[in-house]
């Protein structure tokens, strides 16, 4: 599962984040934000146009993303063995 198909107010844990290119600066910059490995994910509200922006908020921190940044986050349900 990815973070754009996760229902809101929904735990779930990142996987991961997919680089689509060499230094993928995308994919960096979402590293860098806190979408790592271990991370407890949720979708706080999504926009209402064509749901975008989703507020993500991963650990205590909250941001803005776009559904194509957020489909790049791999998801696993909170609860599920890792």
């Amino acid at each position: 599962m990815t973070l754009n198909q996760l229902a809101r107010r929904t735990p779930a844990i990142v996987e991961g984040v997919e680089d689509h290119l060499p230094n993928d600066a995308i994919a960096r910059r979402l590293r860098e934000l806190g979408f790592v490995a271990g991370e407890q994910v949720e979708i706080v509200a999504a926009g209402p146009f064509g749901a975008e922006p989703l507020l993500v908020q991963v650990g205590f921190t909250r941001f803005a993303l776009r559904r194509i940044e957020a489909a790049r986050v791999r998801l696993r349900r909170d609860g599920d063995g890792a």
